[in-house]
């Protein structure tokens, strides 16, 4: 039990740092309260099952070939630089009609979740570092349901902390004013893009520095 709660809390550790799902999670739920902002983190956790999948079945190492690694910066690019930049576009769309409803897209949530993991090199590493060395570690001292057990607190930890962001990015929505909540929509907005250039600048690495 001790063990399964410590890879549990693994789960938790992985996601608090900020990152490109936090700033979307907290700009879902400022537009559409506690819904569409877990769905962005389910979204997310959707791409990191496959991952998890393929390094479980050896195949991580297909995602190593420089033109997918470049394919997958550029494309983590466009989605993040697209998704701040309509987070700041529609910055002016937040309103006290707004803060009573939710007309935020569950289904775009989703997608837009899973996109940023998916096309996140970021979390190719660490599926492979952490993941990989978690399951090299399991496989040679406990049986494979002990595997699966361990995988699943992983997810669960992550799941927790979707729901911690999701309530935290609510109870701003009720709590703060219409003036903060924009700043806030934006600044997540710009974080969204910054990351999005970083990924940017790697991919143009990749191109024409290695």
């Amino acid at each position: 039990m001790n063990v399964f709660i410590g890879y549990m809390i693994l789960g938790l550790s992985l996601s608090a740092p900020l990152g490109p799902i936090n700033a979307a999670q907290l700009d879902k739920g400022l537009r559409g309260g506690f819904m569409p902002a877990w769905i962005v983190g389910l979204g997310a956790v959707s791409a990191d099952i496959i991952y998890m999948l393929l390094v479980y079945f050896g195949l991580i190492h297909l995602l190593d070939a420089p033109f997918v690694k470049v394919f997958l910066w550029l494309f983590g690019f466009f989605v993040l630089v697209y998704s701040g930049v309509d987070s700041i576009k529609n910055t002016r769309e937040i309103s006290g009609i707004e803060m009573r409803g939710n007309d935020v897209s569950l289904s775009k949530s989703y997608l837009s979740g899973f996109l940023m993991s998916l096309f996140n090199p970021l979390s190719i590493l660490f599926w492979l570092g952490i993941y990989g060395s978690i399951l090299a570690k399991v496989v040679s001292e406990y049986p494979m349901q002990q595997l699966l057990i361990y995988s699943g607190a992983i997810v669960l930890g992550i799941l927790l902390w979707d729901v911690v962001m999701a309530a935290a990015s609510s109870l701003f929505r009720k709590f703060l004013t219409i003036q903060v909540l924009r700043v806030i929509s934006i600044l997540s907005g710009l974080s969204l893009i910054g990351f999005g250039f970083y990924f940017g600048v790697q991919a143009a690495r990749l191109l024409f520095f290695h």
